[in-house]
């Protein structure tokens, strides 16, 4: 037994820290400048100004303009840098508001980066940003009118990742706060990197897939798409997506179940860590967990519905096409 937890331990260790810094350093590439960027922005009046431009945005799904700079950060760059910007807010937002903010983060983030892997994978850039913008707004929408509706979640959030920014104007001061940050981020991906090999250990995503199998089988996605979409849900559309157009690329998968394998990890992935992520400023794990997969599927399931009922030259004409094309 002893021997047993000692070689745990081991596999648990090997590599962890090198992982550790190689995902903070990458991470830290992309934030330093953008907080940057931000602040420059800032100086400017410019938050002020793209908050009034996503105000209506915002204001559909019941939260604050502000937000608005939360998720375009996280559109463009990835959800670390979003969730940067949001401990920046002296903002009090409910549970409910959280867990919108949270769909929309989930829903639609790196697009630059995620739309080209799909493209690569004979996923057209517009169809992809139709599903991530257009999802995440639609799922956000539904949430906030049921959460309004029977007045929900209404408690102020527990908000784990955040700290109080210096009310100090001086930029040796603001240098300071976004140091603190920069710490912060360290921690938390140190301790998420941590409990995901741990669930990994546990045999948790083996669990995951097994138990996904049989509803991506319900939405006509082949067994071949299948295994490799259910890497994508549980590590994220690079990996997915990744192993799809490979498989594409050796003629494995058609161009129909490449496509729909693709939808469903615009909407459905990284499911474990994106998800632990969004809970640590508050959210309600029932929304952003069971709620983005049944919102995935029945999407999804639509989605296959309509295709189904397309013929194929259409179909290559407007949704997709053969990477070897």
């Amino acid at each position: 037994m002893h021997k047993q937890i000692m070689v745990l331990i081991g596999l648990l260790l090997n590599g962890l820290w090198k992982e550790i810094l190689n995902v903070t350093w990458t991470l830290y590439k992309i934030m330093i400048p953008m907080i940057i960027i931000i602040k420059i922005i800032e100086e400017f009046g410019g938050i002020v100004l793209l908050s009034q431009w996503l105000s209506p945005v915002m204001s559909l799904v019941g939260l604050p303009s502000e937000m608005g700079l939360v998720w375009a950060t996280t559109i463009v760059t990835n959800m670390y840098a979003g969730l940067v910007v949001f401990m920046s807010m002296d903002t009090d937002l409910t549970v409910a508001q959280v867990s919108i903010l949270g769909i929309l983060l989930l829903l639609a983030h790196s697009l630059p980066l995620e739309a080209a892997v799909a493209k690569k994978a004979g996923v057209g850039i517009v169809v992809t940003l139709v599903i991530r913008l257009g999802g995440s707004l639609l799922m956000g929408w539904i949430f906030h009118k049921i959460y309004q509706s029977g007045d929900l979640l209404n408690t102020p959030a527990d908000i784990v990742w955040r700290h109080a920014p210096t009310s100090d104007p001086s930029y040796l001061a603001w240098a300071m706060d976004q140091l603190q940050s920069l710490v912060m981020i360290f921690v938390v991906i140190a301790v998420l990197i941590t409990f995901l090999r741990i669930l990994k250990l546990l045999g948790i995503e083996k669990l995951m897939g097994i138990l996904l199998k049989p509803i991506l089988s319900m939405l006509g996605i082949s067994r071949e798409a299948t295994n490799l979409a259910i890497v994508g849900i549980t590590l994220g559309v690079s990996f997915g997506g990744g192993l799809l157009i490979n498989e594409a690329k050796r003629g494995h998968i058609s161009p129909r179940d490449i496509f729909v394998a693709m939808m469903l990890l615009n909407l459905l992935h990284s499911l474990i860590e994106d998800t632990l992520l969004v809970l640590l400023i508050g959210a309600n794990f029932t929304t952003i967990f069971w709620g983005r997969i049944v919102f995935s599927i029945v999407i999804i399931g639509i989605l296959v519905f309509t295709i189904n009922r397309i013929d194929e030259k259409t179909c290559r004409k407007y949704l997709y096409k053969k990477i070897s094309d």
